[in-house]
């Protein structure tokens, strides 16, 4: 096929285990390459998302990285796609937004058990923390989640499939449930 589909993916604020699920389709993955080009991704080790159809997005927004990251992936992707829990409403690193930023600092750097030398990062190679983690939809327009922590790999085959072969993609109850 002379013009692949390119697709970018990236983790923000999260545990990366949306993409080891996507890892997870095997050797499903020799079909999608079949049609598929890697854009930004683990696979490719590419640090900036160009021009690209698809964008996966796993993780939430923590800090001013990931929201420079998220809007690089919104302005370079046709289509892009909130992967997990994390992405859709903040997952398990928004439990931080109950509690002020400044304590969950004190707490991990300065008054937690077993913390030597106590001192909050100030580098400026670190990115600035936002007050609180946000899914992605707060900071820019998605067109397609996929629910799960973390989505099974038979819920990316079926999205992926469905794009690629021009449908509209549909996850039938059997792959979404979790009862």
């Amino acid at each position: 096929m002379a013009n692949k589909i390119r697709v970018a993916t990236t983790s923000l604020a999260g545990c990366f285990g949306c993409h080891m699920s996507f890892l997870d389709i095997d050797e499903r993955m020799l079909q999608l390459v079949e049609v598929v080009e890697f854009d930004r991704s683990p696979i490719t080790d590419i640090e900036h998302c160009t021009n690209c159809d698809i964008g996966l997005i796993e993780g939430g927004v923590c800090n001013s990285e990931n929201v420079h990251v998220l809007r690089e992936f919104r302005n370079n992707c046709k289509i892009l796609v909130a992967v997990g829990a994390c992405a859709i409403n903040g997952g398990l690193p928004a439990m931080r937004n109950h509690i002020p930023l400044e304590e969950c600092l004190n707490e991990a750097y300065l008054d937690g058990i077993g913390v030597e030398n106590p001192q909050i990062p100030s580098d400026i190679e670190l990115p600035l923390l936002l007050n609180q983690v946000h899914p992605i939809h707060e900071i820019v327009k998605i067109d397609y989640y996929l629910p799960g922590c973390p989505p099974s790999a038979d819920v990316f085959w079926k999205f992926l499939t469905d794009l690629i072969e021009g449908r509209e993609p549909s996850l039938p109850y059997e792959l979404v449930h979790y009862d």
